[in-house]
């Protein structure tokens, strides 16, 4: 049994998040939570009226957001009826990020599908604001960003990139190395060639996951250094015919690397695939 936590604030690309979560998953027995934040802002002011009234502020936004819920989940009963899956709906006066927190544990989430909306910049299109706050604030959970536009493919071919600079924990992969046998897919390990040859650490670190990753089927892809590691993402993607990329979220690890380049080089990159994001 899976529980799979689906945050949503009714927009596109959270539907189509969560359709994708339910394609993804629609062999397994799951427990999908849908949840909905609110948190209505009340300005202190010398001329704002009694707290009476700020009660039925919070009252119609509840209401707006237990609404909200009930029409998302007869959507998703009309596409889909897969008898393995059941849904909850939870309706939250709360932070998106500390309930989030909060569910992860207390429900024992094996996943948290955001969906993501297309911006011009990096940050925006490769995660979107949402899915930046969840990733800094959730470290205990992998979390899988879904583009607003992107529709369901099986995940064959699975990009791994990493710089070998940091040991694998076989415990932070599983989730990598279960999304890859189920579907009989190929792990794509990426480096980039930023220096001449990989320290002995670099060398013990990379013989390290190519053992954690030889029950599945895998290749490693050494690519050559240009411009940006985003650039060099984006054409690994498209030249490998990429599905999915996966990225662990350790601190001050690639993942931040990337996020951390200058927006003049990082600007163009632009993921059209589901990223799977790692807890270290």
């Amino acid at each position: 049994m899976k529980n799979i936590l689906l945050p949503t604030d009714f927009s596109k690309n959270s539907l189509n998040a969560a359709k994708f979560a339910i394609e993804l998953f629609k062999e397994e027995e799951c427990i999908f939570h849908l949840l909905n934040t609110y948190t209505p802002a009340i300005v202190h002011s010398r001329f704002m009226a009694t707290t009476i009234h700020g009660g039925i502020l919070e009252d119609n936004v509840r209401s707006e957001s237990e609404r909200g819920l009930e029409e998302l989940l007869n959507q998703i009963n009309t596409y889909y009826k897969y008898p393995q899956h059941s849904f909850k709906s939870v309706s939250s006066f709360n932070l998106l990020t500390e309930e989030i927190k909060e569910l992860v544990e207390a429900e024992d989430i094996d996943f948290i599908v955001t969906g993501t909306k297309g911006a011009s910049g990096f940050d925006e299109v490769f995660l979107g604001s949402n899915t930046v706050r969840i990733i800094k604030a959730v470290r205990g959970c992998p979390i899988l960003a879904v583009p607003e536009d992107f529709e369901y493919v099986k995940p064959m071919e699975i990009g791994f990139p990493t710089n070998f600079k940091r040991n694998f924990n076989v415990e932070v992969i599983e989730p990598l190395l279960e999304m890859t046998a189920k579907f009989g897919a190929t792990i794509n390990i990426m480096h980039i060639n930023e220096e001449e040859k990989l320290s002995k650490y670099q060398e013990s670190n990379k013989d390290i996951l190519l053992e954690y990753v030889s029950s599945v089927s895998n290749c490693l892809h050494r690519m050559p250094y240009f411009a940006s590691k985003s650039d060099v993402i984006e054409f690994f993607i498209k030249e490998y015919g990429i599905q999915m990329l996966a990225l662990v979220h350790y601190r001050h690890g690639f993942l931040e690397e990337l996020v951390r380049e200058p927006v003049v080089k990082r600007i163009a990159f632009h993921t059209p695939i589901p990223l799977l994001v790692l807890p270290d």
